[in-house]
């Protein structure tokens, strides 16, 4: 399938160089330049898209990655089967009452899937979804009761718990036996904290703790000191609200004179931020980040450099693992749909993504999405190691698979 979506740019680079060619330049070639699917002729596809960008706990880059996918779909894998998809944005806010109403719009407007940009709140949708027949699709559930059952949505990427379980799997595979993670006091990170943190830590043996800090007035000085307190051999964020938070946490922790490893969820910006302090620290990604290409396979190496010329391409732009990781999240689902004979509607598109088996997603693990008890395609993450140079390296041969009978203890997780 990558060989596949290859021929598809190439083919549609030669597209516009011909078109170039025959009509250098007229009005109409500008028109294309400025929309990527203004060359494409077939009846456009709506797909709905859960914005993430503002609310308590905004998740920023994931609307850059989303509006780089659609400009990168339509104008070099040449749309899905040659119609263009079309992005109707709502800002939910990271609140249920929003979130509901986002659902209620994308119904009226006839979108054919909806796209979760980890959102807090996105089983608010479900109803209104399921009743219109109209696919929740997503890379890792942020909202615990979304990613509990497997109806009507698809999640190309882990769920929460297996990055949690694969990265204190490493943990203690490398000799590190204790642990104190933060997450944001919210209603879902209590069965993280709470119950899931305390189970992990028995089966693995290890031992660990579990902090909360306020999502509207974090404290990072005050949370680094009872981190540091207890001096374990890993400290840090479960998932972080924002980059910001990251780097606030790596200096404080450090000013603290904590040296263990420091875990710091999905964010990357703070290596930048912060080189000195960031050297040897961890994080996780469901999927390959620039500042790891050197150690990903030949092809994924072309993606990732095809990945970050769009995203860097979207004025205002912010990047991160948000970014890229929503960027895969619609390149997969476009590539998964491709081909699909007759038109998409609600009901073909969740049967065609349910019938994925062994498919290479977009810089990601393959995923097959057919279990019946978990909506997520994958439980394959990856973890990696902060190098003094600034770049990332990943502790294991590729994807790491969490253990399994941890993870069936954990509903919707296998």
């Amino acid at each position: 399938m990558r060989t596949r979506a290859a021929s598809l740019r190439i083919t549609a680079l030669l597209s516009v160089a011909a078109l170039a060619l025959a009509g250098c330049g007229s009005d109409g070639d500008s028109e294309a330049d400025a929309d990527p699917a203004a060359s494409l002729d077939g009846p456009p596809i709506k797909v709905g898209f859960l914005n993430p960008s503002s609310g308590a706990v905004p998740q920023p880059g994931a609307d850059t990655g989303a509006e780089a996918a659609v400009d990168y779909i339509n104008g070099e894998l040449g749309g899905i089967n040659g119609s263009p998809l079309e992005l109707v944005s709502c800002d939910t806010d990271t609140t249920p009452e929003k979130a509901t109403a986002c659902a209620n719009q994308f119904v009226e407007d006839g979108v054919v899937a909806v796209m979760d940009g980890f959102n807090l709140s996105s089983s608010a949708t479900l109803p209104a979804l399921t009743a219109a027949k109209i696919p929740l699709v997503g890379m890792i559930p942020f909202d615990s009761v979304t990613g509990a059952e497997a109806e009507n949505r698809v999640y190309f990427a882990a769920p929460q718990a297996s990055f949690l379980v694969g990265a204190m799997q490493a943990f203690k595979e490398a000799g590190k036996n204790s642990v104190t993670l933060a997450l944001v006091d919210t209603p879902s990170s209590h069965q993280t904290i709470d119950t899931l943190l305390p189970a992990l830590a028995g089966a693995l043996e290890m031992d660990a703790n579990g902090v909360y800090f306020s999502p509207t007035n974090p404290n990072f000085t005050a949370l680094a000191a009872t981190i540091a307190k207890e001096n374990p051999d890993v400290g840090g964020l479960v998932a972080s609200p924002n980059e910001a938070a990251c780097t606030a946490l790596v200096q404080a922790l450090r000013q603290q004179g904590y040296e263990g490893t420091i875990f710091t969820a999905a964010c990357t910006d703070y290596i930048a931020a912060a080189p000195e302090e960031a050297a040897g620290g961890a994080l996780y990604s469901s999927t390959w980040l620039p500042a790891a290409a050197e150690h990903a396979p030949e092809e994924v190496q072309d993606d990732l450099a095809a990945a970050q010329e769009a995203i860097e391409s979207v004025e205002g732009g912010t990047g991160g693992f948000y970014a890229y990781a929503e960027f895969a999240q619609f390149v997969t689902f476009a590539q998964a749909l491709d081909g699909v004979d007759g038109e998409l509607t609600g009901e073909t598109v969740l049967t065609t993504l349910k019938g994925l088996k062994d498919f290479p997603s977009f810089l990601g693990a393959d995923i097959s999405c057919d279990s019946p008890t978990s909506p997520n395609c994958t439980t394959e993450m990856l973890l990696f190691e902060v190098q003094d140079d600034g770049t990332i390296a990943p502790l294991t041969d590729g994807f790491l698979q969490p253990v399994p009978e941890v993870l069936a203890q954990i509903p919707g997780a296998t």
